[in-house]
């Protein structure tokens, strides 16, 4: 399978949207929840799409009752897209950054100070963190119903002062171990936890015999991008999304 189109599905395996399918080199997802992946069409090759691309999605979209909405990757095989979504009323936003990198370089080495507890499935503590202070609880609430979803996920866990506070989660799908649902309390950001997780999460990975990983990373959010450039990941393509003004 090529390397866009793994991604990709890799990517709907950690958080599954209610129904999905594929139409014309496109991977539609259909959803009502908060999480934009899981209610979006991605392109699963980076290449000039069909003329009759947008009008034949948004179709789609309508028999779902859903809007339509669309992954563009920011490259210039997508500039005539692009134009037609413009003229059609279409508004880009939330930037995002697919990156990619090596297990071996996220694992690092074994013994990290930090012990981090793993589980197959999201505990209530697990889920409290998304829940907890400094995060949206509508958001939250809707992205953890998606994570439950998931298929071949792993939950990773840090506690201090005897609740969690740092929490991420990985699947390993298609080869790829995806990196999801990366969140630490603000009291405890700064201290290396974050890392902690990934660490431990590529692990996992590695015994699965796993050896590439992917996260999406919202262009503006700077210290999760130095966290990531930090353990080796590079930007594969960024994508933005479009969706029609009210």
């Amino acid at each position: 399978m090529d390397e866009i189109e793994a991604i990709e599905r890799a990517t709907l395996a950690a958080v599954p949207p209610r129904a999905q399918e594929s139409w014309g080199g496109w991977l539609l997802a259909f959803d009502e929840g908060t999480v934009g992946r899981c209610h979006s069409a991605a392109p699963l090759r980076h290449e000039a799409p069909a003329a009759d691309a947008l009008a034949a999605i948004a179709q789609r979209y309508a028999a779902h009752g859903l809007a339509t909405v669309l992954r563009v990757p920011e490259l210039a095989a997508f500039d005539a897209l692009r134009a037609q979504l413009l003229s059609a009323g279409y508004l880009r936003s939330k930037p995002t950054l697919v990156q990619t990198g090596r297990v071996g370089d996220l694992a690092g080495s074994a013994g990290h100070p930090v012990d981090v507890e793993l589980a197959a499935t999201a505990a209530p503590e697990w889920e409290q963190v998304f829940l907890g202070e400094g995060f949206d609880p509508v958001d939250g609430a809707s992205r953890l119903a998606i994570l439950r979803r998931g298929t071949d996920s792993v939950f990773a866990s840090v506690r201090a002062q005897g609740r969690t506070v740092a929490v991420g989660a990985a699947c390993l799908h298609e080869g790829w171990c995806g990196v999801h649902g990366m969140r630490t309390r603000p009291a405890y950001r700064g201290r290396g936890l974050a890392g902690a997780v990934l660490s431990a999460l590529a692990r996992r990975a590695r015994e699965g015999g796993v050896q590439r990983c992917f996260l999406q990373v919202e262009e503006g959010n700077a210290p999760a991008r130095s966290l990531y450039a930090g353990r080796g990941f590079a930007t594969a393509w960024g994508y933005a999304y479009w969706k029609r003004s009210l």
